[in-house]
């Protein structure tokens, strides 16, 4: 596979969008998935007990997203225009890393099937194996920003 080389970060609409269907929580919870989660959807070492307060979670927000920002140029090589970027980094910031690389998304995406993406980013709408309803809408605001449409009614 080759590697892509961009360089592109995620614009104020890409955040807005993240923060939308994320929602902030300054104490863990358990997500739809059964993960432990706090503040804008942070999940790596998160304990049942965990707090912050808003200024951490938004530090936390802008550290986790380097680490989506580079993992989308990476995985990608197909180019992509600044929104596309932004709902890829949506949904790999909710998904991982590992799905993106894995996925037909990808696949598509990296052969230049543009037309095809929405429909793939659509189909990620399971936690736990069942269709849940955020997910459907967050898919539909991914799917419609990669488009270039408006996603803020979804």
């Amino acid at each position: 596979m080759e590697l892509g080389e961009n360089n592109m970060k995620i614009s104020q609409e890409g955040i807005s969008l993240i923060k939308k269907f994320e929602g902030c929580e300054l104490e863990a919870y358990k997500c739809a998935a059964g993960v432990w989660t706090i503040g804008y959807g942070h999940t790596e070492g998160v304990n049942s007990n965990d707090e912050m307060d808003k200024e951490a979670a938004e530090e936390l927000l802008a550290l986790d997203l380097v680490v989506y920002e580079k993992s989308v140029n990476w995985i990608i090589t197909a180019p992509i225009n600044q929104q596309q970027f932004d709902a890829l980094v949506s949904f790999t910031f909710n998904l991982g890393e590992t799905n993106l690389c894995n996925s037909t998304l990808r696949k598509v995406l990296n052969q230049e099937k543009y037309n095809e993406v929405p429909n793939q980013i659509r189909r990620w709408n399971k936690a736990g194996g069942k269709v849940n309803e955020g997910l459907v809408r967050r898919r539909e605001a991914e799917a419609l920003l990669f488009e270039g449409n408006d996603w803020e009614h979804v």
